[in-house]
């Protein structure tokens, strides 16, 4: 098996180092974990909940170190209670036939950062994930579109993908898109860029949310729990992501976890209220992975 990397290794052992510090006899907490209403729970109940999920969405911010190694402890633990699937918005859907191949043991880790278009942070952040489903035999579905076609999009709108050839319209959400523009999410989305924001944009957010829900939503099933790794912004508010999932698989169960962070762990600031049935709420002074 691979040994992580000293950079693997930091991630996942930083909150357990953030959490041994003390002022005083006091610990002082990186995180604390509340439901959709602001009230605080236990991280037995996070857990149950999750497990209550057909579909789980967890929501991170991509360089949270906190949230990397939450989503470890929740894959760990969905593994032990029963048949499991994951996937993730950080590997594009045409990179599906390397990661088989690494997931077998035909190929490993250098091999597969050179042929698929792996993030920067994978091996830090993501490593860890899919070396588990490798260890435990789970299925690992790269769900994201192929940047090169959300950056068609982003020039040209929807409309760019009419040229896409029909093989390769197999890495996309069926055509044509459904498109909410009035959706909240969507709407903010466009409000923050300001002058640099466009629909057609935004319409290439849609793509990647689309593109994610369709592949979710090609292998979940009742019986089997999905685990989903993707920015908070693709699920936030039951947005996004599920916005798709509930038109394509309405009768199953999804659960969200949102990642955000705040100055002060005794509250969780309005703003964030309704995000998700799980917020994961971290100390903003942590550090970023990269």
């Amino acid at each position: 098996m691979m040994r992580p990397s000293t950079s693997a290794h930091r991630a996942l052992l930083a909150p357990f180092i953030l959490l041994s510090l003390h002022a005083g006899a006091q610990l002082l907490p990186a995180y604390a974990l509340f439901d959709g209403q602001g009230k605080k729970i236990s991280h037995e109940r996070m857990l149950r909940t999750v497990a209550g999920g057909d579909i789980i969405l967890f929501g991170e911010e991509h360089d949270n170190a906190i949230a990397h190694w939450l989503q470890l402890v929740v894959a760990r633990d969905l593994a032990a209670r029963g048949p499991l699937m994951m996937g993730a918005e950080m590997i594009e859907a045409d990179d599906q036939p390397v990661l088989e191949r690494y997931l077998r043991g035909e190929i490993d880790q250098a091999a597969f950062d050179t042929l698929a278009r792996l993030w920067k942070n994978h091996l830090s952040d993501y490593a860890p994930l899919v070396d588990l489903a490798k260890e435990k035999g789970l299925p690992f579905i790269a769900t994201n579109v192929p940047r090169r076609y959300a950056r068609a999009v982003n020039k040209g709108g929807f409309e760019a993908l009419d040229t896409v050839p029909a093989v390769q319209r197999a890495w996309l959400a069926p055509l044509p898109i459904a498109f909410d523009p009035a959706l909240p999410g969507y709407v903010k989305m466009l409000t923050m860029m300001g002058d640099h924001g466009t629909p057609s944009m935004v319409q290439a957010q849609a793509l990647k949310d689309a593109t994610m829900a369709h592949f979710i939503a090609q292998h979940a099933k009742k019986g089997t729990r999905f685990l989903h790794f993707n920015g908070s912004f693709h699920s936030d508010f039951h947005e996004g992501i599920g916005w798709y999932l509930q038109r394509l698989l309405p009768d199953l169960r999804r659960v969200t976890i949102a990642t955000v962070t705040q100055e002060q762990l005794k509250t969780l600031d309005k703003e964030h209220l309704g995000k998700a049935d799980i917020i994961l709420c971290v100390d903003a002074a942590i550090p970023g992975t990269h």
